[in-house]
């Protein structure tokens, strides 16, 4: 048994970037050999030189819903609803986190500028199964927030800054952040270098955020998310491999469905369905060759990811290094690439 305690590290809170960098491949990119240990920094865009013609990237196409909705209850005092996934085809039933959690039990009932949304019931994980009256797209995106984690303090400017430019296909709740740091530009550049891009779908919901609570790595159990891969993206993986090129996977969301989608044998395959993989220390990578990431929260399944890719050590030493530079922390700030 592991402890998380373990995975631990200490980070001054000003390292927390609350705004992301104008333009977003200006941020600074720390590039780390899991071969030797080397580490060098550079700027973002100078990930170009770290990818050769035949390599593919692998990108999250998921946007980031205004998931946040606030109201009233019918006693007068305010509620909320976090909306974390549908439950159906229609969009009327949802998987939530309600607020007041003691006051909305099974049978209340928020209002939303006239929309009712009913609490029905409890959730294994503390949350609940709410139903909207009728939903539409528009009014979710006139009426929600945007969620922002909580360590990002400072409102948004622009709710375009919380979206990757890949951003097409609605339902995550917590944006790819990874993702966050291409330009229309920067992807012009690798094209032009002969890289090669396919998107999959994996809607970042309670697994991406939610805290390790156990003492023990081994007891957390992860939460599942919604993940798709179609057929011309598997084949254009399989391709590459067989090509001898890399698979460049941007930010842990794109691992997690990658790595579910090959399975045991390695060939990654077209899927539609849902991922609950806890990638920890042990875990032996068949489809990702270089994981572009962000810098991750103390104590966190992606925290573990990307040690298990790497190493404990080498990710720590890299983050001790980052924090003395000064490096900018979680969603909005700086990028490792490990290779």
């Amino acid at each position: 048994m592991t402890k998380i305690a373990t995975y631990d590290y200490h980070l001054p809170p000003e390292l927390i970037a609350q705004h992301p960098v104008d333009p977003r491949d200006a941020a600074r990119l720390l590039v780390l050999s899991r071969s030797t240990g080397e580490i060098r920094h550079h700027s973002f865009v100078d990930i170009v030189d770290y990818m050769d013609p035949g390599d593919l990237l692998v990108v999250n196409n998921t946007r980031v819903i205004a998931a946040r909705l606030h109201g009233r209850l019918p006693t007068g005092g305010k509620g909320e609803v976090f909306l974390l996934r549908p439950l159906d085809k229609e969009l009327l039933q949802w998987e939530a986190l309600v607020r007041p959690g003691r006051k909305l039990q099974p049978g209340d009932r928020l209002l939303v500028d006239g929309a009712e949304i009913e609490v029905e019931s409890r959730n294994s994980f503390g949350g609940r199964t709410v139903r909207f009256s009728a939903f539409d797209w528009n009014f979710l995106e006139e009426r929600g927030e945007i969620p922002l984690p909580p360590y990002i303090k400072a409102p948004l400017v622009r709710e375009e800054d919380y979206q990757t430019i890949f951003a097409r296909e609605r339902g995550a709740v917590a944006a790819p952040t990874a993702g966050l740091h291409f330009t229309p530009e920067l992807i012009s550049c690798l094209q032009k270098k002969g890289i090669n891009r396919v998107e999959v779908t994996l809607h970042a919901g309670l697994g991406t955020f939610r805290p390790i609570r156990a003492e023990e790595i081994e007891d957390h159990q992860m939460h599942e998310e919604e993940f798709s891969l179609s057929i011309d993206a598997a084949a254009t993986i399989q391709k590459t491999r067989r090509n001898g090129g890399r698979i460049f996977a941007c930010g842990t969301t794109v691992v997690r469905a990658l790595e579910t989608s090959a399975g045991s044998t390695g060939e990654v395959q077209a899927m539609n369905g849902h991922t609950a993989l806890f990638i920890t220390p042990g875990f032996h990578f068949r489809a990702c060759d270089a994981i572009i990431t962000n810098f991750h929260l103390p104590k966190s399944t992606l925290l573990l990811l990307v040690s298990a890719f790497s190493s404990r050590e080498q990710i720590f030493a890299a983050y001790r290094e980052a924090v003395d530079l000064r490096y900018r922390f979680f969603s909005f700030g700086d990028a490792m690439l490990l290779l």
